[in-house]
């Protein structure tokens, strides 16, 4: 094999493993985001005084192990509307009819 084809190769490969790691980290956030949707649901935190505190929201400094999306999940959430955080940093679903903005491919 030529040296022009080896990199055309390794170009073609190291293209491939981005896109492929583009799409594990959003199959990651959007079961993030299910997780945290669920969560909210089945603790029925529907409303300010139904409001529950969620223990991963908040980003730590000295993490171990494997990533954890939820808190990016959570601040999503509270961006675009779904969630909303009380002053005591407590949190509540907006609309109980599950309808996600988050784009579901």
């Amino acid at each position: 094999m030529s040296e022009s084809t080896q990199i055309i190769v390794g170009v073609i490969l190291l293209i491939g493993v981005y896109l492929l790691t583009r799409q594990v980290h959003a199959w990651q956030m959007r079961r993030a985001y299910t997780t945290v949707l669920k969560d909210l649901e089945q603790k029925e935190a529907f409303d300010p005084s139904s409001a529950v505190e969620l223990p991963y929201a908040k980003v730590r400094i000295f993490r171990m192990g494997t990533r954890d999306y939820r808190p990016k999940a959570v601040q999503y959430m509270t961006q675009t509307g779904v969630a909303v955080m009380t002053a005591d940093s407590k949190y509540y679903l907006r609309e109980r009819n599950g309808n996600s903005p988050f784009p579901m491919q």
